[in-house]
């Protein structure tokens, strides 16, 4: 029987997502934005609001719908798994009381403590504005500032490296956030491991660094993510398979002490002189990570959907060994002062071109929609990431040639931080990891 697979979300994840899964099923779709991507490959799209429950569970029924699958973690939260599985439609994605693991930091923290979670930073929640600047005047040692709800990955802000103590407590005053998390700063390398979860199974994927900084040398706020780089193994050049295991051991001990947990799961770590440790969780396949992720999956993601819905142990992943570098297209003046409306024009064409020229027979070039707004006449930017490239090659450096040659497909008015993947970038974070072993 062929199955029908909803997808949720209207971003560069969900188009990666859409190509994983539309070779194997009758795919549909439903976003705020209208994706031209996942466009070319669902039946219909929808404009539905994905914090729309009711909504996504008519349409779901209008399409006789037998799997879903939830991109953005802002429709966990609004319990749209839960009322899509209510419905009878399978939702690959955790319920809004599960999502609490990324949704709400406070209670991931306590979570991590009070079920021996390792990796656990020193950590204080408060719910008082000026008992936690206290805190801050206080600590004896540098902090990360974490607002407890979702902020887009823009949130936090950490003493001794992006703002002092004043300027902190100034963040805070000025925010007027309902409760906030403060915990040791880490030092360190952050890397991703991204695991499927459903029926006590947990499968992890290769490792993948994003690079959060608008701009080249780790400089500027952080943003949603301006791009990321895997390698041909597991692991990451500055890491070996012990911190892999690690992480792994981490995400294998949460879905221990959250036996119900579906859909994925997503560890930001940081390789310390200590060993790994937690940065958060998300809920949801990261983006850009899900476009470093599914490319080179060679597993058919809708075996994985459909074993998890059936109850069975998900199936063993297998992985190509090749590499991938993701670089993200972003409006001009993102992220603080993004601009919006700007007509682009994006070439496929050279996007196809650039691993037949800048790649070895392993190589490939994939372009990735994300926030753009498709008219009759043409796609125009948003306030947010507009697309991504990701190549594809049997090399870190081979795999950023052909991301570079494909960003010819980028035009006017458009900024990508070009530093990602390139060796320099990647050389830095191995002596970073090893002075630190020193």
């Amino acid at each position: 029987m062929s199955e029908t697979v909803l997808l949720v979300g209207g971003g560069g994840r969900e188009h990666a997502i859409a190509r994983a899964v539309a070779p194997d099923c009758d795919l549909y779709a439903c976003a705020s934005n209208r994706n031209p991507g996942i466009a070319d490959l669902a039946a219909e799209v929808r404009s539905i609001d994905e914090t729309d429950a009711d909504a996504v569970v008519d349409f779901a029924t209008d399409v006789d719908a037998t799997l879903a699958v939830i991109g953005p973690e802002s429709a966990l939260a609004a319990g749209v798994a839960d009322a899509l599985d209510a419905a009878g439609v399978y939702a690959f994605g955790p319920g809004a009381e599960a999502a609490r693991i990324e949704t709400d930091k406070a209670y991931q923290r306590r979570f991590m403590r009070e079920n021996d979670v390792p990796g656990c930073p020193d950590f204080e929640t408060f719910e008082d504005t000026e008992a936690a600047c206290e805190y801050i005047d206080d600590y004896d040692g540098h902090l990360a500032v974490k607002p407890a709800g979702l902020t887009g990955g823009k949130g936090v802000r950490v003493t001794g490296d992006q703002v002092t103590k004043a300027e902190a407590k100034e963040y805070l005053r000025a925010s007027d956030y309902d409760r906030v998390v403060l915990e040791e700063r880490l030092v360190g390398e952050e890397f991703t491991v991204q695991a499927f979860v459903a029926n006590g199974s947990v499968r992890v994927t290769p490792a993948v660094q994003d690079h959060k900084r608008a701009y080249e040398g780790d400089e500027g706020p952080n943003t949603g993510g301006m791009g990321s780089y895997s390698d041909a193994d597991p692991t990451l050049p500055f890491m070996d398979a012990t911190d892999y295991e690690a992480a792994v051991d981490v995400l294998t001990a949460t879905v221990d002490a959250l036996p119900e947990y579906k859909g994925v799961l997503y560890g930001q770590f940081m390789l310390t002189a200590d060993g790994v440790r937690v940065v958060e969780f998300n809920a949801r396949f990261g983006d850009p990570e899900a476009m470093n992720t599914l490319p080179v999956m060679e597993t058919p993601f809708l075996d994985v959907l459909t074993a998890a819905r059936d109850g069975d142990a998900l199936p063993d992943l297998e992985f190509s060994s090749r590499a991938t570098v993701c670089k993200y297209a972003v409006p001009a003046g993102y992220p603080t002062d993004p601009e919006s409306g700007a007509r682009i024009d994006v070439d496929e064409d050279s996007v196809a071109r650039a691993a037949a020229e800048h790649g070895t027979d392993a190589g490939d070039a994939l372009l990735f929609y994300a926030s753009v707004d498709a008219r009759e006449d043409g796609l125009y930017t948003t306030t947010s990431r507009a697309f991504a490239v990701v190549g594809v090659d049997g090399t870190i450096g081979d795999a950023e040639a052909i991301a570079d040659a494909a960003l010819d497909a980028a035009g006017d008015g458009l900024r990508v931080r070009e530093d990602i993947g390139k060796p320099a970038l990647v050389q830095r974070r191995i002596d970073h990891v090893e002075r630190l072993r020193e």
